[in-house]
């Protein structure tokens, strides 16, 4: 079956089912047309004229969302009304009409494609993720210039169940058909906290993102049967598969009762090992979910969105107060500030990015920090600030030397230093942790626990540069795992070193959210995992069926295996005979839950 499974990234659950309806929403071809000094003012009224047209048509699809899915997610459709009115690009716009003579969708086009040249190459994922709604609006916009329909969808609107596909999902097209038209979604672009996504999860839409060759394979009619669980597409399913399919249904809903009946109890082996499982926040709108998923805490709040198409860099007020927020929502435990992770594949419009032959080896991370005090200063001042009767954390990304971390204590101290003169209420300090993030640092792990207060390790990078794997690399994707035996010992010895220095050591990577994996973690001794909100009750049920001996035995095994597979092998070993493999392996034969016949 495999040949006919395509496969991305699970970001709405439930299994859908039925033909495909390929929806190539793309920029429109633009024809280069100028106008003569007396049609200025008539195409600057056009323009006008297309932005309230656009802005009514996301109106309609703003009060669609609010009726069926709420007021929080209706405000997706704010954020593209904003763009679409900007005053700044409509005003550049203006100018191109004016001065340089050319049409309204002429001058459009032009601007439209400066500043997504400009945000796609900040290489930020939020940003990119927020460059989709921006090419909606767009796309709308010149559709509208170029007098032709001003819908996703035109007017193919199918007559019955249908899984959408597309390069790219707006929401727009996520919520123009009637739900009981559209079965689910695929897209080739897209992660689990762009807006489709979101929107598509709230309204119960099963719906696959990441699927970078799908257009490739699939066609309009072509038969789906999509799992937005595991991410798995199969083309033109046949009878068998989908009876195993409604056999995964069954079983997936046996298992959501199972782990809402543990919601409320401890996360602790049957043998008595405690687990705390802490939350990776990335967005502010993942806090409240966080909380109502029970995590103990925040093992990695992610900064950069603050960052995400602002010209301006934000306030030190502004980062006081949401670091606030967010310890606020969890009194009882510690939530921990990552400082800005810039560069790589994030850097912001309001920072000035360099060209590099390779950025994920270049100016990143705590080395642009450093570089850059006043960007640096602001936020350790506003993490000071915020940790007035609050359980605040500090954790420095990509840390490769000593020097780093005693560069930032200073930092710290002379800031609280600074902010007690100032009579400011401010913590005298705060803990300052690391993310263990290369070969580099375990290496020197020992030298690095003797100056920071804990470790967390980030196995998604740890991984790529262990293995020397392009994480984003297609080709090499089944060379991305963090079974290898390099990075399985390499966490053991990173490990070693916290505990022989008595400071704390958790993950707060992939590795920990995916079950299999997270057994093997539990086994080498690490008793912190933070991982994305929704998984956090489905892992706390698999901590509580599997004992700790199984763990550790498995980690032992693993640490002397030759490959990848001889350690998946030895993982579903131990954890075969206390948990269904059918239900914990994410690649398996399309388990799935929600069903839609």
């Amino acid at each position: 079956m495999s040949e006919r499974v395509l496969r991305g990234i699970g970001v709405s659950p439930g299994l859908a089912y039925g033909p495909a309806m390929v929806v190539d929403w793309r920029f429109p071809d633009v024809p280069d047309r100028g106008i003569g000094p007396d049609q200025v003012d008539a195409e600057i009224l056009r323009l006008r004229s297309a932005v309230e047209q656009v802005v009514r048509h996301l109106e309609t699809l703003r009060q669609r969302v609010r009726e069926r899915a709420g007021a929080e997610e209706s405000n997706i459709f704010e954020a593209q009304i904003l763009m679409a009115r900007d005053p700044e690009f409509i005003g550049a716009c203006e100018h191109l009409i004016r001065k340089n003579l050319l049409s309204a969708e002429t001058a459009y086009e032009f601007k439209a494609l400066e500043v997504r040249v400009a945000w796609s190459g900040t290489g930020n994922m939020r940003l990119r993720e927020r460059l989709a709604d921006l090419s909606a609006v767009q796309i709308r916009m010149l559709r509208v210039l170029l007098g032709e329909q001003d819908d996703e969808l035109e007017l193919s609107q199918p007559d019955g169940p249908v899984v959408i596909v597309a390069h790219e999902l707006s929401p727009g097209l996520t919520v123009q058909l009637d739900r009981d038209r559209l079965a689910g979604l695929v897209s080739e672009e897209g992660t689990r906290t762009s807006h489709a996504a979101i929107l598509a999860h709230s309204l119960g839409i099963p719906a696959v993102m990441g699927v970078s060759d799908a257009l490739s394979h699939v066609r309009t009619g072509t038969v789906l049967l999509i799992d937005g669980s595991s991410g798995n597409v199969l083309l033109d399913p046949d009878p068998a598969d989908l009876r195993e399919a409604s056999t995964q249904v069954s079983r997936r809903r046996k298992l959501e009762l199972e782990v809402e009946s543990v919601a409320d109890l401890p996360s602790e082996t049957p043998d008595g090992r405690r687990v705390q499982l802490m939350a990776n926040v990335d967005l502010p709108e993942e806090i409240d979910l966080a909380v109502r998923s029970g995590a103990e805490g925040v093992g990695l709040v992610r900064t950069e969105f603050m960052l995400t198409g602002r010209t301006m860099l934000p306030s030190e007020d502004d980062q006081a107060d949401y670091f606030r927020r967010v310890a606020t929502a969890f009194p009882r435990y510690p939530v921990t500030i990552r400082t800005y992770d810039l560069g790589g594949d994030k850097f912001p419009v309001a920072f000035e990015a360099p060209v590099e032959a390779n950025p994920f080896l270049g100016w990143r991370s705590i080395r642009v920090c450093l570089d850059h005090p006043e960007v640096f200063r602001p936020q350790l001042r506003a993490l000071l600030r915020g940790a007035v009767h609050q359980n605040l954390r500090a954790m420095l990304p990509l840390v490769t030397r000593v020097d780093e971390i005693r560069r930032t204590r200073a930092i710290l101290e002379e800031e609280a230093q600074l902010l007690a003169r100032a009579g400011i209420p401010a913590a005298a300090t705060i803990p300052l942790g690391i993310m263990m993030e290369t070969p580099a640092a375990a290496v020197i792990a020992d030298r690095l626990a003797q100056e920071c207060d804990f470790f967390s390790v980030g196995t998604n990078d740890l991984t790529q540069y262990t293995l020397a794997v392009d994480r984003g690399n297609a080709r090499l994707a089944s060379r991305f795992t963090p079974q290898d035996p390099a990075v399985v010992r390499l966490l053991k010895q990173v490990m070693d070193a916290a505990r022989a220095h008595g400071i704390e050591c958790g993950v707060c990577g992939e590795m920990a959210s995916e079950p299999l994996t997270a057994v093997l973690l539990i086994g080498l001794d690490y008793t912190s995992l933070s991982i994305a909100p929704p998984s956090l009750r489905l892992l706390k049920w698999l901590i509580r069926q599997i004992p700790y001996s199984a763990c550790r035995a498995a980690a032992h095994e693993a640490l002397d295996a030759d490959g990848p597979a001889e350690v998946d092998a030895i993982l579903k070993h131990h954890v075969s005979p206390h948990v269904d493999l059918r239900l914990v392996d994410p690649h398996g034969p399309l388990p799935a839950r929600g069903a839609r016949t």
